[in-house]
């Protein structure tokens, strides 16, 4: 990677310490989460977190902390240079996305749109 060169995803350490949580927690055949990007919502797009059995072909794998993170091709140019971050407040907690590529969100924060 070179200077100029964005990652393609980073993660925060509440995200990590999250990730490992579930982790913890997963049947034993799970080795990551996917990341992935569902057609929904308002805005048109929808982040989608799952369970990663294994890698599947053509998906980057990430390995920050001690975690993976397997990004599926067809979410790779929409993500890249983003921030995984993990978020508890109030009434809600879940990964949040601070992705540079984003132009707008629908006012409940579930769908968002990119350039």
């Amino acid at each position: 990677m070179t200077a100029d060169t964005k990652p393609l995803l980073t993660l925060t350490d509440a995200a990590v310490r999250r990730v490992k949580n579930i982790m913890d927690n997963a049947d034993s055949d799970v080795i990551g989460l996917r990341i992935g990007i569902k057609t929904a919502g308002c805005s048109g797009m929808k982040y989608n977190v799952e369970y990663a059995k294994d890698i599947r072909p053509y998906e980057e794998k990430i390995i920050s902390k001690g975690v993976i993170i397997c990004v599926d091709p067809a979410a790779i140019m929409f993500l890249i240079g983003s921030e995984m971050d993990y978020k508890e407040e109030k009434f809600s907690s879940g990964f949040d996305f601070n992705n540079p590529n984003e132009i707008a969100r629908c006012g409940c924060g579930e769908s968002f749109t990119v350039a």
